[in-house]
């Protein structure tokens, strides 16, 4: 990232391709007119994704958690650094104070693309969004151009290429979806993480229980099940993931065996009644998990690890009070 991602050294991961050959967008939203401004316009490379950056923030933070339990306080201190300076810069760069909500991109002039996307939602999963904007892009994220019912669409009803039956102009992304929610509780947004959580284990259900990689952005009020897309992968592995990673999002699970911890706060809809989870690999160990109206027990806790019932602070906000 550091040596070959950033292509001008401006701070940011980019991308443009060394041909004219192959794919001109080449994040996860990769069709050819994926990234675009809210006029519709095509954002021409090199591109600067919001949520790539977001990612190097959450590598960042990673490494200097991997230094601080090698013993390295240099490079805990070095690593640390680096998250919060990219933080800062992202901040200044992508938020658009008069939309309320992130750009998407930069383009190659460096332009702010800003089309109302569902990408900033990954923002919010890895920690890079100021706690100052994280309510308005969470109100945005859920606004009725954005959220369809069924799930939060990849692009706003109100944007000039918006298209419910486009790959990603408008479609529900089961995996997109279940980022935006991990980001949204991770902020403290519980209700809102709720309500997706919620409407894509039901849209599964009218999928035969089998979450495609891609359903249609039309809004709930209009068509009572979910459109298909016609041609989406089925079973698909981002998809078949979802499920997993709402219900942990769902029970605030969080791990930390370096530190000897495990966060556990969960937050189920009512309704949902009781989950049991077998068989979880946590360091050496299968535990079990049960949640019901009166509370969460963990069975098979290794030795050593203390569970702490309350959400775990962000990472960078932990590794802060290390390092202080």
């Amino acid at each position: 990232m550091r040596d070959y991602g950033d292509r001008d050294h401006d701070g940011f991961v980019e991308y443009a391709r060394a041909t004219d050959h192959g794919l001109v967008n080449q994040g996860w939203k990769d069709s050819w007119n994926g990234i675009n401004f809210a006029d519709g316009r095509l954002a021409e490379p090199p591109i600067a994704l919001c949520e790539v950056q977001g990612y190097v923030y959450a590598a960042y933070l990673a490494r200097a958690m991997l230094a601080l339990d090698a013993g390295d306080r240099a490079g805990f201190e070095s690593w640390s650094s680096a998250a919060a300076e990219l933080k800062e810069r992202f901040n200044e760069s992508f938020w658009l104070p008069d939309r309320g909500y992130y750009a998407i991109a930069l383009d190659r002039d460096k332009n702010p693309v800003d089309a109302c996307a569902s990408n900033m939602g990954h923002c919010l999963w890895s920690g890079i969004v100021d706690d100052r904007h994280a309510g308005q892009v969470a109100r945005r994220l859920m606004s009725e151009e954005m959220f369809s019912g069924w799930g939060v669409r990849t692009l706003g009803s109100d944007m000039a290429l918006y298209n419910p039956v486009s790959y990603h102009n408008g479609s529900v992304w089961p995996h997109d979806n279940a980022l935006i929610a991990a980001g949204l509780m991770r902020y403290g947004f519980v209700e809102e993480a709720q309500r997706i959580v919620a409407a894509l284990l039901d849209a599964a259900t009218r999928f035969e229980g089998r979450l495609p990689e891609l359903f249609c952005g039309f809004s709930r009020d209009e068509y009572a099940t979910p459109v298909p897309y016609p041609t989406s992968c089925s079973p698909q592995a981002w998809a078949a993931a979802t499920p997993v990673h709402l219900v942990r999002t769902l029970l605030r699970f969080d791990p930390w065996i370096s530190q000897g911890s495990v966060w556990l706060a969960p937050t189920l809809p009512s309704g949902f009644g009781r989950l049991h989870i077998d068989n979880i690999l946590l360091a050496g160990s299968r535990i079990s998990i049960d949640v019901n109206a009166t509370g969460a027990k963990v069975s098979g806790l290794p030795a050593g690890l203390r569970l702490v019932r309350e959400p775990r602070m962000p990472l960078a906000d932990a590794l802060a009070q290390l390092l202080g």
